[in-house]
Protein backbone atom coordinates (compact mmCIF):
# COMPACT_ATOMS: atom_id res chain seq x y z
CA UNK A 1 0.00 0.00 0.00
CA UNK A 2 1.53 3.70 -1.36
CA UNK A 3 2.30 5.40 1.88
CA UNK A 4 -0.57 8.30 0.43
CA UNK A 5 -2.90 5.87 1.07
CA UNK A 6 -2.52 5.04 4.68
CA UNK A 7 -3.11 9.38 5.27
CA UNK A 8 -6.23 8.75 2.93
CA UNK A 9 -7.41 6.46 5.90
CA UNK A 10 -5.99 8.36 8.95
CA UNK A 11 -8.17 11.17 7.55
CA UNK A 12 -11.18 9.56 6.93
CA UNK A 13 -11.48 7.58 10.00
CA UNK A 14 -11.47 10.69 11.86
CA UNK A 15 -13.86 12.37 9.58
CA UNK A 16 -16.00 9.93 9.92
CA UNK A 17 -16.03 9.55 13.55
CA UNK A 18 -16.67 13.06 14.37
CA UNK A 19 -19.62 13.26 11.46
CA UNK A 20 -20.97 10.11 13.19
CA UNK A 21 -20.48 10.62 16.82
CA UNK A 22 -19.68 14.34 17.13
CA UNK A 23 -22.46 15.98 14.95
CA UNK A 24 -19.86 17.37 13.13
CA UNK A 25 -21.49 18.67 9.60
CA UNK A 26 -18.33 19.69 7.67
CA UNK A 27 -20.17 22.26 4.95
CA UNK A 28 -22.18 23.98 7.74
CA UNK A 29 -20.76 23.66 11.36
CA UNK A 30 -19.51 26.87 12.79
CA UNK A 31 -16.41 24.81 13.56
CA UNK A 32 -14.41 23.01 11.46
CA UNK A 33 -10.99 20.87 12.10
CA UNK A 34 -7.59 22.15 10.23
CA UNK A 35 -5.26 19.20 10.34
CA UNK A 36 -1.90 21.00 11.81
CA UNK A 37 0.60 17.82 12.03
CA UNK A 38 0.27 14.16 10.69
CA UNK A 39 2.93 11.59 11.00
CA UNK A 40 3.48 7.77 10.53
CA UNK A 41 5.36 5.27 11.68
CA UNK A 42 5.45 2.04 9.74
CA UNK A 43 6.65 -1.28 11.21
CA UNK A 44 5.17 -4.12 8.46
CA UNK A 45 3.99 -3.60 5.07
CA UNK A 46 0.64 -4.14 3.58
CA UNK A 47 0.17 -5.35 0.45
CA UNK A 48 -2.52 -6.16 -1.87
CA UNK A 49 -5.38 -7.85 -2.25
CA UNK A 50 -4.93 -7.19 2.15
CA UNK A 51 -8.13 -6.14 4.12
CA UNK A 52 -7.01 -3.43 6.38
CA UNK A 53 -8.85 -2.68 9.77
CA UNK A 54 -8.09 0.57 11.86
CA UNK A 55 -8.42 1.45 15.37
CA UNK A 56 -8.70 5.28 16.14
CA UNK A 57 -8.23 6.62 20.06
CA UNK A 58 -7.12 9.98 21.12
CA UNK A 59 -4.54 10.62 23.17
CA UNK A 60 -4.71 14.48 23.82
CA UNK A 61 -7.66 16.96 24.27
CA UNK A 62 -7.32 20.11 24.80
CA UNK A 63 -9.44 23.12 25.07
CA UNK A 64 -9.06 23.27 21.00
CA UNK A 65 -7.02 21.00 19.65
CA UNK A 66 -7.24 16.92 19.52
CA UNK A 67 -4.00 14.21 18.92
CA UNK A 68 -5.32 11.39 17.40
CA UNK A 69 -3.50 7.84 16.91
CA UNK A 70 -4.43 5.55 14.65
CA UNK A 71 -3.27 1.83 14.34
CA UNK A 72 -3.37 0.01 10.92
CA UNK A 73 -3.98 -3.36 10.83
CA UNK A 74 -4.06 -6.58 9.05
CA UNK A 75 -7.47 -8.24 8.89
CA UNK A 76 -7.11 -11.46 10.69
CA UNK A 77 -3.61 -10.23 12.36
CA UNK A 78 -2.91 -8.59 16.06
CA UNK A 79 0.72 -7.00 14.83
CA UNK A 80 0.25 -3.35 14.11
CA UNK A 81 1.03 -2.48 10.61
CA UNK A 82 1.73 1.56 11.21
CA UNK A 83 0.55 3.73 13.45
CA UNK A 84 -0.14 7.10 12.45
CA UNK A 85 -0.39 10.67 14.40
CA UNK A 86 -3.12 13.39 13.48
CA UNK A 87 -4.05 16.54 15.43
CA UNK A 88 -6.98 18.98 14.51
CA UNK A 89 -7.50 22.45 15.75
CA UNK A 90 -10.95 22.88 16.31
CA UNK A 91 -11.29 26.94 14.65
CA UNK A 92 -14.45 29.31 13.62
CA UNK A 93 -15.36 28.63 9.79
CA UNK A 94 -15.81 32.26 9.18
CA UNK A 95 -11.78 33.44 11.10
CA UNK A 96 -10.01 31.01 10.65
CA UNK A 97 -8.99 31.23 14.75
CA UNK A 98 -9.46 28.92 17.89
CA UNK A 99 -13.04 30.34 19.92
CA UNK A 100 -12.62 31.49 23.01
CA UNK A 101 -14.41 29.05 24.43
CA UNK A 102 -12.26 25.96 22.40
CA UNK A 103 -14.25 23.20 21.02
CA UNK A 104 -17.74 23.14 21.39
CA UNK A 105 -18.99 20.64 24.50
CA UNK A 106 -20.78 18.60 22.12
CA UNK A 107 -17.63 17.34 20.35
CA UNK A 108 -15.67 17.00 23.03
CA UNK A 109 -17.68 14.61 24.75
CA UNK A 110 -17.49 12.59 21.57
CA UNK A 111 -13.94 12.58 21.91
CA UNK A 112 -13.66 12.17 25.64
CA UNK A 113 -15.19 8.59 24.27
CA UNK A 114 -11.62 7.96 22.34
CA UNK A 115 -9.54 8.91 25.30
CA UNK A 116 -6.69 6.67 25.58
CA UNK A 117 -7.67 5.69 29.15
CA UNK A 118 -10.76 4.31 27.69
CA UNK A 119 -9.77 3.03 24.12
CA UNK A 120 -7.73 0.07 23.42
CA UNK A 121 -5.02 0.08 20.72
Amino acid sequence: MNNSVYYFLFDSVVNTYLIKHCSLHPPTSAQIGLVVHSACNYFAPVEFPAVVDLALRVNKLGKSSVTYEIGVFERGQEEVKAVGEFVHVFVDRESRRPGAFGMSEELKRGLQKLSAAEAKL
